[in-house]
């Protein structure tokens, strides 16, 4: 085994341009994690008192229509507000007390009507059909904002409000924080190589093997060199520079939703319950130049070693620099060897 994989190392993160501490001396002995009993929780298609379910109203009033596939509404409590509704931000006299307005339009997306399913439980053709509608609702939004944010957060643990299936779509007028960076990263690389950065980087996990979890025709699923959470991943296109998911083929929105089908289930299998994350997609910014952008799925799972055991970014982390004890290597070893028939159905055969 290389010596960096035992001893406390630091690794740099190209696309945000910042370290990690690795510590893997600290998880040599084998694998301790805790066996939890499975999730055993009521699951009901429908649930009268959900907001979210068809049919249902919701906190502003508004009855959901009895759709059958995604559903998409501005959110009734939303972060951002368009343009007409933000008045014009004054500046400040104070040169470190800056302030700058911002508009933009908040969005949610009910992945299915059916209350008891997460993505790793939906079939492929029903998770194409949400990656259909992030794309029409990045093409629509892209025409007005210059970033469309597309992400989920699941479950209690990421703060979700709901158990039922959806994501959200922030547009803004600016870029936020970690787009601008990697648009910076990403254009510095090409302008020095000639190449997109996260297209080389797939080339190299490829052929390294170390950090993949799989590969499909057109889709890596890989835990990066630079992971900072336990089993954190990245969704990179494998083959060709796809800006934004908007420029994807048919056959390559098909391949994705093989390969978020194959990613969440083996999340669920690791620890035997409905694995919470924030995930969320990053492309090119519009009405800029984006040479060099590469669009991709971030993966941030908080559990650490069981089902209720996480990984907290707390003191060292908060105040100095990230740390993780497991290896990027040792995660991606443990999704490999996750099974991709999900457990409740293993214990329904």
């Amino acid at each position: 085994m290389n010596k960096t994989h035992i001893t406390p190392h630091r690794r740099y993160n190209p696309l945000i341009e910042e370290w990690i501490i690795v510590s893997p001396q600290r998880d040599l002995r084998p694998w301790q994690g805790q066996i939890d009993n499975p999730e055993q929780t009521d699951r009901v298609s429908y649930e009268p008192s959900c907001y979210l379910c068809p049919t249902n109203e919701r906190n502003s009033g508004v009855i959901n229509p009895n759709y059958q596939g995604t559903h998409v509404f501005d959110n009734d409590s939303p972060a951002l507000l368009s343009n007409t509704d933000t008045p014009i931000a004054t500046p400040t006299a104070h040169p470190l007390v800056k302030r700058s307005a911002i508009n933009g339009r908040c969005r949610v997306i009910c992945y299915s009507p059916d209350h008891s399913l997460s993505m790793a439980s939906l079939c492929e053709t029903e998770i194409q059909t949400i990656i259909n509608t992030w794309v029409n609702e990045l093409s629509e939004l892209g025409q007005k904002y210059t970033s469309v944010q597309i992400f989920e957060n699941k479950g209690p643990m990421m703060g979700c409000s709901s158990p039922h299936p959806h994501g959200q779509i922030w547009a803004t007028s600016e870029i936020p924080t970690e787009v601008l960076k990697e648009h910076r990263t990403q254009t510095d690389y090409f302008n020095e190589h000639g190449r997109a950065l996260l297209l080389d980087y797939a080339q190299h996990e490829l052929e390294a093997q170390e950090r993949l979890v799989f590969a499909n025709e057109h889709w890596l699923v890989l835990v990066p060199y630079w992971a900072a959470w336990p089993f954190e991943t990245l969704v990179l296109p494998r083959n060709r520079v796809i800006e934004h998911l908007d420029r994807t083929t048919e056959p390559e929105r098909s391949a994705l939703a093989s390969a978020l089908k194959r990613l969440t289930t083996r999340y669920d299998n690791l620890f035997q319950v409905s694995f919470p994350y924030s995930m969320g997609w990053h492309g090119s910014p519009g009405g800029i130049v984006s040479r060099g952008w590469q669009c991709h799925a971030h993966f941030y799972p908080p559990l650490l070693r069981s089902a209720s055991i996480r990984k907290f970014m707390v003191g060292f982390e908060l105040l100095a620099e990230a740390q993780r004890d497991i290896t990027p290597e040792a995660a991606a070893a443990r999704l490999r060897a996750a099974s991709e028939v999900h457990y409740l159905d293993r214990d329904r055969s």
